[in-house]
């Protein structure tokens, strides 16, 4: 459908590219009738910042994301008659700081922050999806340092299992916390490994069927996100025996491209279709600021599409400028 609610911009996220403005005029261009505009959050340690931001600094960062708010705020008012643009932001917790932070954030900055996508990129303060190598530092530390030969295999178990549970745990705080409106790509622990299985992790298994009963009870919704298809997965987050939990238990399903410029607006939406088509889901669900629906508590409300909604004419042209 032609909605998202999770996308960044090069102007205000340097692993992004291009303006916020371009992002939006692309999504008009596709047809998209609401489109979520989230940014990251600042990251307040200067050890926190990724390579590409070098030269800049944690107060740089502040000073960005209320930049941000700025420019899609007037660009919600510029482009009203033509697309319904949500300001919202996207999660980081790598220390409890930065749940303290976020709560300062929204308190400076009440009625301009409409909607929270909960996400989780680091487990023990390490980025799980930076690269290959942070990923794998992230693992280790989830393990003891010496092991006997023997042991080996369970011991990798055992590693595994604490990594997606530190994962989830920290999930959970976030959900208890701040109750976000959008669950965030919330497989992405597995990104390095799309095949792996959570009900072959006990520990992660129950604590995982905890958030997503837990996110059931606020009436949260679960984003089908886009971006795992460009990374190299054959779905989207959250794979198969995730979503079935989540449909299992009665969540409800949101769209996210998870754009990172104009050239990703829509992308892989028509995998997106195929793959919510194979799954057998007849609703979807996407944020508005109606008083009717679902409420939330920072004032938008929940909207369930059920009519064929695989039939929209908006699957027919949601390929993005420069995409065949």
């Amino acid at each position: 459908m032609p909605f998202s609610h999770h996308s960044h911009s090069g102007q205000f996220c340097r692993h992004a590219s291009g303006t916020l403005e371009e992002v939006v005029l692309e999504a008009i261009r596709l047809g998209f009738e609401v489109y979520g505009l989230t940014e990251h959050v600042p990251r307040y340690r200067p050890e926190d910042l990724y390579p590409e931001e070098a030269g800049l600094s944690p107060d740089a960062l502040i000073k960005q994301f209320s930049d941000f708010l700025d420019e899609a705020h007037k660009l919600k008012a510029a482009y009203t008659s033509q697309i319904t643009l949500l300001v919202g932001l996207e999660t980081e917790f790598i220390t409890n700081n930065d749940l303290e932070n976020l709560s300062t954030l929204l308190s400076e900055h009440p009625g301009r922050i409409e909607y929270i996508v909960g996400s989780i990129h680091h487990v023990n303060a390490i980025p799980i999806d930076f690269d290959h190598t942070s990923f794998k530092m992230a693992l280790r530390s989830c393990s003891p340092t010496e092991v006997p030969v023997a042991e080996m295999n369970a011991t990798a178990q055992c590693r595994m299992d604490n990594f997606l549970s530190n994962y989830l745990d920290a999930h959970y705080r976030l959900l208890e916390r701040f109750r976000p409106e959008i669950i965030g790509h919330l497989d992405l622990c597995r990104l390095y490994n799309p095949n792996l299985r959570f009900s072959e992790f006990p520990n992660a298994w129950s604590k995982l069927k905890r958030n997503v009963e837990f996110a059931i009870g606020y009436n949260a919704l679960f984003e089908v996100n886009a971006a795992a298809l460009r990374k190299g997965w054959q779905t989207p987050y959250p794979g198969e025996d995730v979503a079935a939990l989540i449909l299992e238990l009665g969540g409800r399903l949101a769209l996210s491209d998870d754009s990172h410029g104009p050239h990703r607006v829509g992308e892989n939406y028509s995998r997106v279709r195929d793959y919510l088509r194979q799954l057998g889901v007849k609703e979807l669900w996407y944020l508005t600021r109606t008083p009717d629906g679902s409420p939330f508590e920072r004032g938008l409300s929940a909207t369930c599409v059920t009519d064929d909604w695989w039939k929209h004419d908006f699957w027919d042209r949601c390929t993005p400028s420069g995409q065949t």
